[in-house]
């Protein structure tokens, strides 16, 4: 078995990243150790918990107590109501200041379960034990956690790390073509940003990769992990670089919240805002041949169709995102494979004609 043991150096500590087909197997003697004697959360959904819920049962024998709290799936779980819910559930079953949470399950389990043990009690240690691809490479690391607010993702959060983090990725057997495709359109963005090797390696291997080889995924994952963890030491609490992260996010965030979180996966969104980005890219110096490799690997995605959309709708979507500050919208631009800035000087009217003229090449395209 191919294993790769990361770490990731933040101001709280260091959390252990791992990486590998199976390696969850491998490190239940640590987390035994972890919930030895003590009560234990585990926030999952029905179908993560339906399909990989044998895998926890080691560790269930060694917990004093063992409760399961289940979430909607997706971006649903991402609400204050559910949030109050489970910190309502825990305090009922006895939640101390030294219980343990598991966030098991994709992104949106994570980042929930995440903020539920970050603001309970003033912070419960937490382990990660990510069930998707995008969870994997992305959202499990970082320490980033939030719920959402009605159209605007993320907005309420905190930054709260996870004693450990463990992607076994036999766990992606069981996801749909879908949620493959949308996880490694992050590490897409990730190998754009800073991995031109990763990026090569996308484009050789991409078929094999959205088929769900597990052993060939895991080596891809690790390199995504491992550039994720780059940036986030050198920008904890993103100030500045760690903002690169958001390529593609600004309209991605934006098309998810018009369509309500149902009809795009967060990866999909991610899609159409790099095709976006790239357009941008062009006018500021992104070479030609740059862009033509980015829009060939994005095409090769196949991702669903839009429905009409109005430029005043996502551009008002877009004025609440996170990136935007006092002084004006940030926009994550490639200026090549491997080298992307942070942009503040484009004005709202330059984006409404790009963005106008975006959404009509796809109509036009459909």
């Amino acid at each position: 078995m191919t294993r790769f043991d990361l770490r990731l150096r933040h101001p709280e500590g260091e959390t252990p990243i791992l990486v590998g087909d199976g390696v969850l197997a491998d490190e239940t003697g640590d987390l035994q150790e972890w919930v030895l004697q003590r009560r234990v959360f585990v926030i999952s959904s029905p179908t993560v918990l339906g399909l990989h819920s044998r895998v926890l049962l080691p560790l269930s024998r060694q917990a004093a107590w063992w409760h399961v709290l289940e979430v909607p799936d997706g971006e649903e779980a991402k609400s204050f109501g559910v949030a109050e819910g489970l910190w309502g559930e825990m305090l009922e079953a006895g939640g101390k200041r030294d219980s343990r949470v598991i966030a098991f399950g994709g992104g949106s389990v994570g980042d929930l379960a995440g903020f539920v043990a970050g603001c309970y009690m003033r912070g419960l240690e937490y382990v990660q034990l990510p069930t998707t691809l995008l969870a994997q490479v992305d959202a499990s690391i970082g320490g980033k956690t939030a719920i959402n607010l009605i159209r605007a993702k993320n907005s309420v959060g905190l930054f709260h790390h996870p004693r450990r983090v463990i992607a076994d990725t036999s766990l992606l057997k069981t996801l749909p073509g879908e949620e493959l495709r949308s996880g490694l359109m992050e590490v897409l963005k990730i190998a754009i940003l800073s991995d031109p090797e990763l990026l090569s390696v996308l484009e050789r291997d991409l078929d094999s990769l959205l088929a769900g080889d597990s052993v060939g995924l895991a080596p891809v994952v690790a390199a995504a992990a491992r550039a994720k963890i780059d940036i986030v030491e050198r920008d904890p609490a993103e100030r500045q670089e760690r903002m690169l992260l958001n390529l593609g996010h600004t309209l991605g965030h934006a098309l998810e919240a018009a369509l309500d979180y149902q009809s795009l996966r967060h990866g999909e969104a991610v899609g159409y805002g790099i095709l976006f980005a790239v357009g941008l890219a062009e006018k500021r110096g992104l070479p030609v041949e740059a862009a033509i490799r980015v829009r060939q690997l994005v095409e090769r995605f196949e991702l669903p169709r839009l429905p009409t959309l109005e430029v005043d709708t996502l551009l008002r979507l877009i004025g609440r995102d996170k990136k935007v500050s006092e002084g004006g919208w940030r926009w994550i631009l490639p200026m090549d494979i491997g080298v992307c800035e942070i942009v503040s000087d484009l004005t709202e009217g330059a984006v409404r004609q790009e963005l106008g003229a975006f959404l009509a090449r796809l109509e036009a395209s459909s």
